[in-house]
């Protein structure tokens, strides 16, 4: 067991609060003074220059708190939290602090759909319907049936954007996994053709698990993968005996968030602490841990880091895992997720037996760059090779206009679970796009942009302060929407085809990320 610095100061600290604690925590005073005397031989790796970068970092950035573990050749070699889990309570972090765990729960959920598949409870190629009765997905022109549990599990299921949190001070905000499916269940591409990271696809997994377990999502956490690991601080959303555990979330814009819970648990509900994340990466790094049971055999595993789809600029996607091959040099297999108000990451590097763990309860761009140094201290080829490409600039692509097929009037619609809201393009050869919604005057696509993107003519771009009449999922706050439609060549006429996607504006406090269809079609002359 690894005792961090910051257990024994709070310990002294809080003797009269803690006096049961720092019991347990004296027998090991000894053996960790032994390691920290001058002097003193040990085979543990150096961290103080990451320590001390961690500190620097943290107040220059305004980071509350952070916690980190990291685990080398079988075992924790070091965990430990720096700052306040809780800033106006005074709470100090520790590697034991729950934090939001925002995307890493996808590889929770992943490891349970394999559970369940090895138990023979679930086909990963048979459709996710099977799954999710009486819910079913739904697509005005695809199949839903080829939205297989593998293809939503690796993001090529037709699915695409979504992101929806309730918070504690949000009336009237919550709506059942059923009616979340039917609202936004929609198949926007042929599936199989192509990645689309799918918070709903990873929500609809969280709900195959709990109709085809016998158990409740959170139950089936807790009893079939927490506490086989021995992970003692994770849960779904935050239980009423772990209150106390919790780190508080920070708005980077905003400031102290109240609770909220996600309305695709199975996506980015879960709460852990950096010492049982680490636990988590022990086994999925295959080292067989006499206190942890086998909840997955070593080829399971195996099939979730190897079975990947190209995920384009972002490497490689397997089964609730990104996957770099060349990570300076190393295979890299990671879990990460990130909201403004969290930030979380599980790294595995399995050729070398390392997961790196870090937590933040902020939005911050720093944890990547932490991510590299601590892997520089485990693999001294990593920081040289991590230096040569840092220096190598992405190239920018000049700006494409459209193609005549494009140009032109189009009209259709906007397809919603409240109706359908009208829609008019107009885009003209030199790339202006004007767009007209509903009654609005016509106004102009922002950032309008075209090319080829997985052989298809592509529009994108933003349509600034819209409404779609769907409030009470988008929140009362102003929002943009998003376009993202591609050509397809019909017998009668062409048709533009796709998605477009709430975005909350720079500073809304509350707001969603909701996909919804979009059908537009040139009048033939």
């Amino acid at each position: 067991m690894i005792i961090s610095t910051n257990q024994m100061q709070s310990c002294f600290r809080y003797l009269y609060a803690n006096f049961t604690a720092c019991i347990v925590l004296g027998s090991f005073v000894t053996s960790l003074h032994a390691q920290v005397q001058p002097g003193a031989k040990s085979d543990q790796p150096d961290f103080s220059q990451v320590r001390k970068l961690i500190q620097e970092q943290m107040a220059a950035k305004s980071i509350p708190s952070l916690a980190v573990a990291v685990v080398f050749r079988g075992k924790i070699v070091w965990e430990e939290g720096f700052g306040f889990a809780d800033r106006e309570q005074h709470i100090r972090a520790t590697e034991h602090t729950m934090y939001y765990l925002a995307s890493v729960s996808k590889t929770f959920t992943a490891t349970a759909i394999m559970m369940l598949n090895e138990r023979k409870r679930i086909d990963l190629d048979r459709p996710i319907d099977d799954y999710i009765k009486p819910a079913r997905l739904s697509s005005p022109l695809w199949n839903p049936a080829e939205a297989t549990v593998r293809r939503v599990a690796n993001h090529t299921a037709g699915l695409t954007t979504f992101g929806r949190n309730c918070f504690a001070d949000q009336h009237n905000c919550h709506i059942s996994p059923d009616e979340t499916i039917q609202r936004y269940g929609v198949i926007f591409w042929r599936p199989g053709d192509h990645f689309d990271y799918s918070n709903l696809g990873y929500g609809i997994l969280g709900e195959a698990v709990g109709r085809t377990s016998g158990k409740s999502y959170a139950d089936f956490l807790r009893d079939k993968i927490f506490k086989p690991l021995g992970m003692r601080h994770a849960s779904l959303a935050i239980r009423n005996d772990l209150k106390g555990y919790a780190a508080t979330r920070y708005s980077s814009i905003n400031g102290r968030r109240p609770p909220a819970q996600s309305a695709t648990p199975g996506a980015s509900g879960i709460y852990c602490s950096a010492h049982d994340l680490a636990l988590f990466g022990l086994f999925h790094l295959k080292a067989h841990l006499p206190k942890q049971k086998a909840i997955l055999s070593d080829s399971a595993i195996e099939t979730m880091q190897n079975s990947t789809v190209n995920a384009d600029e972002n490497g490689r996607y397997g089964l609730g895992w990104w996957v770099t091959e060349d990570l300076h040099g190393f295979r890299s297999v990671r879990g990460q997720g990130g909201t403004d108000d969290a930030w979380a990451a599980l790294q595995l590097i399995p050729s070398a037996g390392i997961a790196v763990v870090i937590l933040a309860n902020t939005g911050t761009d720093f944890p990547s760059k932490l991510s590299d140094e601590i892997l520089s201290v485990l693999l001294p080829s990593y920081r040289q090779s991590a230096a040569i490409a840092d220096n190598n600039s992405p190239t920018q692509r000049p700006p494409v206009g459209p193609e005549p097929s494009l140009t032109g009037n189009w009209v259709g619609r906007i397809q919603t679970y409240k109706g359908n809201v009208p829609l008019v393009f107009s885009i003209a050869q030199s790339g202006d796009v004007q767009a007209k919604l509903g009654s609005a005057l016509a106004v102009p696509l922002k950032n309008a942009q075209f090319g080829s993107r997985f052989g298809k003519q592509l529009l994108a771009g933003r349509l600034a302060a819209s409404t779609l009449g769907t409030d009470e999922d988008t929140g009362p706050e102003p929002y943009d929407l998003d376009f993202e439609l591609y050509l397809a060549d019909q017998k009668q006429g062409q048709k533009l085809y796709g998605s477009v996607t709430t975005r909350m504006r720079s500073g809304a406090r509350f707001g969603a990320r909701l996909s919804y269809w979009v059908e537009l079609e040139k009048p033939i002359k």
